[in-house]
This record gives C-alpha cells, structure tokens and sequence, in this order.
C-alpha cells in the first residue's frame, strides 16, 4: 500500500487503507505541505480504480490546493503595501505585530508564507486600533441594517405574539438571478449546466413560489424534497461571448418569533427523527477533544437546554465576523471557527451547531439570501435548534445579541428569526438534483449557483452572479392570483 501506519501485534507494519491515506493526504494539505501532498495522492492514485468514488476525492484534493493558493496569493511585500495605503501613520513594526498577534491570516506552503487576500480588510474588523488608524477612504460597507436593534423587531415580536403564532408580517416579493459565464470559460460549442439557487416551501416562512421566467426558458425545478434546492439550465457556448443564466420568481417571506419559555424546557425525546441532528457529521461536526473542552467551560454545570443554549450561543457570538476563505478548502469548518480567531456566518453557524449537538440538543443548518431596503442584500447562514416543548426554532449567531434593556429582543436572533431572507438549503452538502457530474465550486452551501461542462467544472474566478429583488402587493392578493 500507500503508506506505512501502526505497528501490529507482532511488532510489524500494519499497512494503511486506501481511506486512511487520503485522511493522511488531507493532514498533509492543511499543513501546508503540498509537494508531499502531491506526490502521495499520485501514488494513491495509482492504487485506486479510476472509476472509484474515492478516486474523485483523491483527485479533489489537488484541486483543493488549487484553490488555496487562489485564497492566498499575497505575500507579507504585498500586505505591508495595502496597509501603507489604508493606515497614514503605518510603521514597518506594525505589520510585525499584527502578523506575530495573528491578525492577518496566513499560510505556509511549502515553507513559504502566503497570506489571505482578505486579510488587510479582516484585520480592521479584529483590532479596534487598527480600525481607528484606517484612513476614512476605506471605510467599509456597513453591515445590514437588521445586525442591529431595529424597529422591525420589536414589530415583529409584538404581531406574532398577537396573533399568538410563530409567524408574522408576510411580504411578497419577486427575486431575479442571474449567473454569467465568462466568455470562452468553456469551448464553443460545449454545453454548458448550471444550478442556480431556489426556494424551497416551507410553511410558515416561506410560502406561494412561483417561478416567473427563465433564461433560457426550459428551467427545471428540483422537487421540494430537495434540501438543496435549485433551478438547472443548459446553454451551449458561443466563442468570444458570455453565457447568462437567471430566473425570476416570486415567493411570499414571514418573520418567525418562537416565545421562549426557559423553565418549561426539557431535554429533547430521543427520537429516531431527531437523532441525526444530534449526532457528529464529518468532516465539518467533529467533537474533538478541543471542541468539548471549549464546551465544558463555556456550559459549566448548566443542565437546562434553553440555558446551555444561551450560554452557547453568546460564546459563538463573540467570536469576531470576518470575510471567510471559500469553505471548500477547510477540511472541518466547525474546528476552524473555534481557533481562526475568526468567523463567516456559517463557519459559526456550523461550530454552534457542533456545541449544541454535543450537548445533546439538536441543531441544523439553513441558508440563503438576506436583504433589507435600498440596496442592501447578501448571502447568509443561519440555524434552527430543537427545543422541547417548543420544538423547532430559529437562531440566527451572527446577528447575535442585539443591543437593547429588553431580554427579548436582545435575545431576539435565538428564537426569532427577520423575514428578509430567502432560504435556499434546509441542510449543507446535499447532493443537486439532477446531480452534478463534477466537483462543486462550494461544496458545503448552495447560494451563488454552480457551473460545469463536459471537461469538469467552472470555478468562482469564471463566472459572476447578481441577486436582485423588489417588493410586491400585499401577500394575500399576490397569492390570489
């Protein structure tokens, strides 16, 4: 075989399975020795059939140290030139505390460092010192307006409560996507597929979709079982053009507030349903020994489940937001938002989905968009968490705690979720419908699309996507009709 592993009973070299080598590769990647890494998956390669399944994640690998190095193109000549340009005041001795304080992310390849190409505007987000000194010219976008205390909160709280149902404030809307292809991507003529991201129905948050138009016209539908749900098209390649894809549809969004009452909280039945949500899901839900030690303190001796949840959910929430590495090249997500110093929303939705589940309360993943008045609209992640007797309910970490005297809309974003986005996944890294023949650009979340063609697939730097939406009548006409 491949390599050597344990020594057996009688004191000789037991040989490694064809999976543990790949798990040997994929250690190889993450610390950064790639020429090691290439030559063992050659080797590996080698033993595999070509048509094996395990011979396309071998394969992966290479192409995930592609896209590594697409992540980190910067070296510390080109980092110290972007801060010169962003800090007025900036001295040589800066850049040597930041890096030594681990502020501007980095990996060594090789024996050769390379740094992250967001880490400069990253670095603003993690130090309140270096965001001070920052010339006001690069001032960056604000976070969305609901990432803080806003009157639809309380507005939302108050309507649900009224209604006493855990869904309030409908609004219709109408959404246009569109992915482009850049021109000659693929060769003229080839066919091209793409999956772009679609609602899926789901009563009480997202309901009444109906697909308007397509480009080009014959868009399929995957079923509403799909908990990756998208709209896949085909187009053929035009030398010297661009290829476009989009749809137009409808869907009708509520605002979910789930009164949490901690003292009527008990453990969770253990039931076959909600035993998957429970349990670790390698790669990226792993309870690692620093995972349950992070855990331990955090939870103390709290046997509540609403309460270990609170205690949870505040300790994700401190870990700073920054722009995120593509999720495709970390081989567990959950563990990288635990030490990164840190986290995009679904790098922390994934490390409290991890807490919760070793503490034995359920926990599942959501995604989509998110958009709010002119011209705000991102993609976005989130959760829902089981909690007995209320059942299923929405947590929202990155929103996190809101900034307010009145514990329920500070706690707003664990229980309560806005009605401003579009949920496209109910779970991550499910398979398409119809399924893709190539290795996905993202292969945990489904929110920009994907594109392949006959001779493999079309990575983010090929092509551009555009998310535009605009509120419709009332919901109730809009159905109607």
């Amino acid at each position: 075989m491949l390599c050597v592993g344990a020594v057996g009973a009688h004191g000789r070299s037991q040989p490694e399975s064809p999976d543990e080598s790949l798990r040997r590769i994929i250690a190889t990647v993450d610390a950064g020795q790639f020429a090691l890494a290439e030559r063992r998956i050659d080797d590996l390669l080698a033993q595999v059939p070509a048509d094996a399944p395990l011979a396309r994640d071998i394969a992966f690998e290479r192409e995930r140290m592609r896209r590594i190095r697409l992540d980190f193109p910067l070296d510390a000549a080109a980092v110290q030139r972007r801060l010169r340009e962003q800090v007025p005041d900036y001295r040589d001795a800066d850049f040597e505390r930041w890096d030594a304080a681990g502020l501007l992310e980095k990996q060594v390849i090789d024996g050769d460092t390379f740094y992250f190409k967001s880490a400069v505007s990253n670095l603003f987000r993690l130090d309140a010192e270096a965001a001070a000194r920052r010339s006001a010219a690069f001032a960056p976008a604000p976070d969305g307006p609901l990432y803080a205390l806003h009157p639809y909160h309380a507005a939302l709280r108050r309507a649900a409560l009224a209604a006493n149902a855990s869904h309030a404030l409908p609004q219709r809307v109408r959404v246009t996507y569109t992915l482009t292809v850049d021109p000659d991507a693929a060769p003229a003529g080839s066919t091209l597929r793409a999956w772009l991201p679609f609602p899926r129905a789901i009563a009480g948050q997202q309901d009444h979709i109906r697909l308007l138009a397509s480009t080009p016209a014959d868009a399929r539908i995957a079923p509403e079982a799909t908990l990756q749900r998208t709209a896949y098209l085909e187009r053929t390649a035009v030398a010297g053009q661009p290829t476009e894809f989009s749809i137009r549809y409808e869907v009708t969004l509520s605002g979910q507030y789930h009164a949490i009452d901690p003292e009527r909280v008990t453990p969770s039945p253990s039931t076959a349903e909600l035993a998957e949500f429970t349990a670790e899901r390698p790669p990226h839900i792993v309870f690692t020994p620093a995972m349950r030690a992070f855990s331990e303190r955090v939870v103390g001796d709290e046997t509540n489940p609403a309460h270990i949840a609170r205690k949870l959910f505040e300790a994700v929430d401190r870990i700073p937001w920054a722009v995120a590495r593509e999720y495709s090249t970390l081989s567990n997500i959950g563990d990288y938002a635990l030490h990164a110093g840190h986290a995009d929303c679904g790098q922390q939705t994934l490390l409290l989905m991890t807490l919760l589940r070793l503490n034995g309360i359920p926990a599942r993943w959501q995604s989509g968009w998110e958009f709010f008045g002119d011209g705000y609209d991102s993609m976005h992640d989130w959760g829902w968490l089981y909690l007995a007797p209320h059942g299923w309910v929405p947590m929202d970490v990155t929103r996190g705690l809101l900034a307010s005297d009145d514990p329920a809309l500070r706690w707003f974003y664990l229980g309560g979720l806005d009605g401003y986005r579009i949920a496209f996944n109910d779970d991550y890294a499910r398979d398409f419908d119809p399924p893709k023949r190539h290795p996905r650009s993202e292969t945990v979340d489904s929110q920009r699309g994907e594109v392949e063609w006959d001779g493999g697939n079309l990575y983010f730097d090929q092509w551009d996507y555009n998310f535009a939406w605009e509120p419709l009548p009332a919901p109730d006409a809009a159905a109607a009709r």
